[in-house]
């Protein structure tokens, strides 16, 4: 699913599912942030495009559980925390330091969307890594830069707000200020 909002016309356009089965979400309702259409987790919404805005560019923090195609090792597991080099949008970048634990034992999530190969070719392990920022396909391009592809990737808080008890498709309308991330 991706994360965005369309018309009815645009969905017919597109063989795409888009957050409007979800939902019937007000007028003008917008993600802060977004997720690829592979990811999962924790997505807000919200209408006021000053908030959305503040939220991305504010440091405020992104924690995903991210599996991982292969064994890490602790080496891999430092460059990811001190930053690396991925590319964005053709320019190299360095991601600012972060926090990586290795994890494990598995955590316990819903069933994987059949789409995903988990598990088709080597054994995978399962991090949790929390960012203060968020480029484009961030967390995939680092674990791929230190040789661990993402195989499964599940955002489960923003700040102070987590997916608690929420499995995929639920809607939990509530009001979101600054104070409450």
């Amino acid at each position: 699913m991706l994360s965005q909002i369309t018309s009815g016309e645009d969905r017919q356009l597109r063989k795409k599912r888009f957050l409007n089965e979800l939902y019937d979400f007000p007028q003008g309702i917008m993600p802060i942030g977004r997720l690829d259409e592979k990811s999962e987790g924790l997505l807000l919404m919200t209408t006021d495009g000053k908030l959305s805005d503040t939220i991305n560019s504010s440091g405020i923090e992104k924690e995903y559980i991210v599996q991982l195609d292969g064994l890490i090792s602790s080496q891999e597991l430092e460059k990811l925390s001190e930053g690396v080099s991925i590319g964005i949008f053709g320019e190299k970048y360095i991601t600012k330091p972060c926090m990586v634990k290795y994890l494990k034992i598995a955590p316990t999530l819903p069933e994987a969307h059949s789409s995903l190969r988990i598990g088709r070719h080597r054994p995978t392990s399962w991090i949790s890594i929390t960012i203060k920022e968020g480029k484009f396909r961030q967390i995939r391009k680092m674990t791929a830069a230190v040789g661990f592809p993402t195989v499964r990737l599940v955002r489960i808080r923003i700040g102070r707000i987590d997916l608690e008890t929420m499995v995929p498709g639920d809607v939990l309308p509530t009001s979101i200020n600054l104070e409450s991330i």
